[in-house]
């Protein structure tokens, strides 16, 4: 239970962090989404720090620490901290071809689900 909490709570503080940050910068500038291409850089160097800091550290408390900073406060912020945490670390273990499909069938497949679903409502409208 204290796995949810840890996570919601975090979740939330990143979801507001985001768009905090989002109304200061704006979302768009010339037409180009600033706002989300700073947050997901800030979010992927933020998680690699913070997986550098835990990968040094005593393991009292990484758990509880990992499931609110990195799933939760960074899953608020930004989903693309974990995508790349994930993509570097097939890279790390040789798996190459797996990390590529990864990266291109996760890019490719949730652009495509969104425009299906932005389709299928359309469609129905």
């Amino acid at each position: 239970m204290i796995s949810f909490l840890l996570v919601g709570i975090g979740g939330a503080l990143g979801a507001m962090l985001r768009y905090g940050l989002q109304v200061q910068l704006g979302t768009l500038a010339n037409g180009f989404p600033t706002s989300t291409f700073l947050i997901n850089i800030v979010g992927s160097i933020a998680m690699g720090l913070l997986v550098g800091v835990l990968a040094r550290t005593t393991p009292q408390y990484q758990d509880e620490i990992r499931l609110f900073v990195a799933v939760g406060i960074f899953g608020g912020f930004t989903t693309f901290s974990s995508f790349s945490l994930d993509a570097i670390t097939m890279m790390e273990r040789g798996d190459y071809m797996l990390a590529a499909l990864y990266i291109v069938g996760s890019v490719l497949l949730a652009i495509a689900g969104l425009a299906m679903g932005l389709w299928a409502v359309r469609v129905t409208a």
